[in-house]
């Protein structure tokens, strides 16, 4: 009792230990693994591990196939929970680069890995390439906490986000495929039944995870399953689809899983949201206790297996070799620049689907006799420790080496999706702003959407809008809703983190009333709150622009526009086509030139100028 206790109190330990110092969490994961497995045994007196999760194949805390099936159960929940994540509506729009990267990246991974462990290390083909299926992931889990603190372009860092997200499912598919590849008949040669055994699983995988999803969303719909229920009933309709589909078709569980999360994430479901947050609570906590439990388990003898320099080695070709000729060929021909491409191809850490196949399939072929294949899972822990180490400990200083970090964030965060907000936010994207719009109101943020507007559901009380990788270039935090309170939380809690070139709410209107109550961080405005910004928007849908030449002339249109109900001031566009946000103190925005600027503004044209 007092070691399972202790591997969920050190899994949350660690998990907030990587939140406090902005690590990815398996790198703590899997060092406390490794120290109270392995590493304590050279410092108990009788020379045991302080957790031993399996021991002489009959004792330990998961004795038999316990720890396996555990294992198996946890990866089928973390793996439907990354596949709800997956929207067909922004899949659509990432590009042919992150075609590429989850299909001809995973073929050279693929293949110069397997290649590079066949002649570094003298395995068999059959183990090789296991080996180099199990490390084509790299999975969101790994790649966001290191994104999240570093400020870049949007193309990369969704580039690296949505590669990571794809990626976690073909990987696993392409690893149960040579798995069942080697096993097929007992002897491994890819022979008939092995081809069989592929297609069993695509069918069936694909079948139940479809089939289960739409019977899943069609319950939930009808309010067959009550509300209190709905969390655990559908935790427990994933772990029978995973079960149901291995037993017709050994190893499809996993793709199962994968398209059941897929199906359901792309439903329009009541609830998913609140399903989404209990499933990426669970996966923390199963995330946490699977890598001590797998760290745990390996061995001294396994770590002394690959204490040779032909282990660094194969690190080096995989890490600076293989992943950079993927990424590049991926590449090629792209809108990318030089510098971003190298830096995608730096970044490229391995994760949980890596670590927990290869200790599934590493034990299982270890007990059927297939030589090398004590090799696998120190292997691939040790190309995902070293990966996450070089990523988690580099990457800032990487980005700004070759020029990619974003000394000045000039993304916009907008908070509130109504129309008036939609229709400065499309003024600001067609100007070549990165914007982003946030709403807890699911048809504002539809609306946004259908402009072709990134948005995000989300409530501003949470913290996820902090670890959301979208927002990383984002140093403009602009408060648009129509609640005053909800402004000034919003400007309070997320200012440091997005507000860093300058935070501004709405006044009020009581603000309004008391010229001395003008805040600095005021909007547009001394005049003009909410509800005058939905008029003006209804009366005159439109962002008009005026040129200018001279302060002075820039203090005559403000005059005008603040002196006329039907017209609010916006920005200033200079003439080298950057843009500044028009304060409450409109007379004291400072600019290097007025000469051929524009303002913008929301209303009717004005008299003499075109709309």
């Amino acid at each position: 009792m007092l070691e399972l206790a202790g591997i969920i109190i050190l899994g949350i330990i660690a998990q907030w230990t990587a939140w406090r110092l902005k690590l990815p969490a398996i790198l703590p994961l899997i060092l406390i693994g490794l120290f109270v497995g392995p590493i304590s045994t050279l410092l108990s007196e009788d020379g045991t591990k302080w957790i031993e999760p399996i021991w002489n194949g009959t004792e330990g805390l998961f004795p038999g196939d316990g720890l396996y099936y555990f294992v198996s159960l946890a990866i089928s929940i973390i793996l439907f929970e990354g596949g709800l994540t997956l929207k067909r509506s922004e899949i659509k729009n990432i590009g042919p680069v992150i075609t590429k990267l989850i299909t001809l990246g995973s073929l050279v991974t693929f293949i110069g890995a397997g290649v590079a462990s066949y002649f570094i290390f003298g395995l068999s083909l059959k183990i090789s390439f296991l080996f180099s299926g199990l490390i084509i992931v790299t999975g969101p889990t790994v790649i966001s906490p290191i994104l999240r603190n570093i400020p870049l372009k949007k193309d990369v860092s969704s580039v690296l986000k949505w590669e990571g997200i794809l990626i976690d499912p073909i990987g696993a598919l392409v690893a149960v495929l040579v798995y069942e590849f080697i096993v097929a008949e007992g002897g491994g040669e890819f022979t008939l039944t092995a081809l069989e055994e592929f297609g069993k699983i695509v069918l069936f995988g694909s079948t139940f995870g479809f089939s289960f999803a739409h019977a899943l969303a069609f319950a939930t719909k009808k309010k067959l399953i009550p509300h209190y229920l709905l969390n655990v009933f559908t935790l427990s309709a994933v772990l029978g689809v995973f079960v149901m589909s291995d037993m017709f078709a050994h190893e499809s569980g996993l793709l199962a899983v994968v398209v059941m999360g897929m199906v359901l994430g792309n439903i329009n479901l009541p609830n998913l949201k609140e399903l989404l947050y209990f499933k990426e609570s669970l996966s923390v906590l199963l995330i946490s206790i699977l890598f001590i439990l797998l760290a745990a388990n390996i061995n001294m003898a396994d770590l002394e297996l690959i204490y040779r320099w032909e282990t660094l080695a194969l690190f080096l070709v995989v890490a600076f070799v293989v992943r950079p000729i993927g990424v590049f060929l991926s590449t090629k021909g792209s809108d990318l620049k030089m510098n971003e491409r190298v830096f995608i191809s730096w970044v490229g850490p391995r994760g949980i689907v890596a670590a927990g196949i290869a200790s599934l399939f590493g034990s299982k072929l270890i007990i059927a006799g297939e030589p090398g294949a004590e090799y696998i899972t120190p292997l691939v822990f040790m190309i995902v420790l070293g990966t996450v180490l070089l990523n988690a400990t580099t990457a800032r200083l990487f980005a700004k080496a070759i020029g990619v970090f974003l000394t000045k964030s000039q993304g916009i965060l907008i908070i509130g999706a109504s129309e008036v907000s939609r229709l400065i936010a499309r003024y600001l994207q067609k100007n070549g702003r990165h914007v982003v719009l946030v709403d807890s109101n699911a048809n504002n943020i539809r609306a946004a959407r259908d402009l072709d507007l990134a948005a995000i559901e989300g409530n501003i009380y949470s913290d996820d809008l902090v670890s959301d990788i979208e927002l990383s270039d984002v140093g403009y935090l602009m408060a648009l809703t129509g609640n005053n309170e909800i402004n000034s939380y919003v400007l309070e809690k997320f200012k440091k983190q997005f507000g860093e070139n300058g935070s501004f709410r709405l006044i009020t209107k009581n603000e309004i009333e008391d010229k001395n109550k003008i805040p600095k961080e005021g909007l547009f405005s001394a005049t003009d709150d909410f509800i005058n910004l939905i008029e003006v928007s209804r009366k005159y849908p439109a962002i008009q622009e005026v040129p200018i030449n001279s302060i002075e002339e820039y203090q005559a249109v403000i005059k005008a526009l603040t002196n006329d109900v039907d017209m609010i001031p916006l920005f200033v566009k200079a003439k080298d086509g950057t843009i500044d946000i028009i304060g409450s103190y409109t007379e004291n925005l400072e600019l290097k030139s007025f000469e051929n600027c524009m303002v913008a503004y929301l209303g009717k044209p004005m008299q003499g100028e075109a709309a």
